[in-house]
């Protein structure tokens, strides 16, 4: 038991404390792309030490809601981080990672961030929360199928044990419905973290923000908790796509050698994930947000392909 305490918590701290890290990287990578030196990988973690000793100014129109939503916020994120399996499905909380419980701890963290955005009084902040759920209103309900197809496979909702059942039994990887339910869920993380072409978070254009414009208001430590919180969503969901639709490297039983190759997986799996996600940032232009619907309707399309294929071709 010590030992699965041991493990569930260095799971934790590397979702923690690496998520920083790959925004970092992502953001170091596209300015390659584009022919800038850019900032370096650890800016991130600067911008968020920066922002935790500076002073806080809230506007006198805010209620007790907006002063809470950023503990809210990342007490979602980091009760998420135990729910995903990152290095193995060994930890000492099992329980904890049903598909439909992780599903919803982050529309939780979403709904309280929507509550702050119109309790500030800012039009931005009221057309950002607009815009946020209804996104998340399409984009939810595709998450769960694309995961259902998955599971339908493992016959469990439990994502430590549909990791175990695809690393068991490799051929259930090469099912056409598997990669229907990739190619959804790649779509539907796009849209979940606010990376192009659904929302573009480095945009300085209100008029065209979605998760940004719902955290104008925010400054100080609350920002930095917000930031924090938006880059292990990030990490959480590309770990999603790397565990649960390629798992190979992933340590089904808490052995060091197992650990240490789920590290460098981990690793690996990240780096590709970030590389194609800072090459599709700069190859493609924000969508204008009426085609947003088109694009998650698409997503859910693809996702219930992939369980209706599991009837047909199981």
């Amino acid at each position: 038991m010590t030992l699965e305490v041991a493990i569930t918590a260095l799971q934790w701290l590397v979702a923690v404390l690496g998520a920083p890290l790959l925004v970092g990287i992502v953001g170091k990578t596209k300015a390659r792309l584009q022919g800038r030196r850019g900032a370096g990988v650890w800016q991130p973690y600067r911008n968020l030490r920066k922002l935790l000793v500076k002073e806080v100014v809230i506007s006198g129109t805010t209620s007790w809601v907006f002063r809470l939503t950023p503990y809210v916020v990342i007490s979602t994120m980091l009760l998420s981080a135990l729910m995903v399996p990152v290095l193995t499905t060994s930890g000492a909380l099992p329980f904890l990672g049903n598909i439909i419980m992780l599903m919803s701890v982050f529309l939780l963290g979403t709904f309280f961030l929507a509550l702050a955005a119109l309790d500030a009084g800012s039009s931005f902040g009221g057309m950002g929360s607009s815009r946020e759920m209804a996104i998340a209103a399409l984009a939810e309900p595709t998450v769960m199928i694309a995961i259902f197809a998955i599971a339908l496979r493992a016959g469990s909702t439990d994502l430590n044990e549909m990791v175990r059942r695809s690393v068991s039994d490799p051929l259930l990887l090469l099912n056409p419905g598997h990669l229907l339910a990739f190619l959804s869920f790649v779509i539907v993380a796009l849209a979940e973290t606010g990376r192009l072409p659904v929302d573009n978070p480095s945009t300085h254009l209100e008029l065209t923000m979605i998760h940004e414009a719902m955290i104008l208001e925010y400054s100080g430590r609350y920002l930095a908790l917000i930031e924090w919180a938006s880059s292990i969503k990030l990490f959480l969901f590309l770990t999603l796509l790397g565990n649960i639709f390629f798992p190979w490297g992933v340590a089904v039983t808490p052995e060091p050698v197992a650990l240490v190759i789920g590290v460098v997986a981990l690793a690996i799996k990240l780096g590709v994930l970030a590389l194609g996600l800072a090459i599709l940032e700069t190859s493609v232009a924000k969508l204008r947000l009426f085609l947003v619907p088109e694009l998650l309707s698409g997503s859910f399309l693809l996702a219930l392909l992939a369980v209706i294929s599991f009837f047909f071709l199981r």
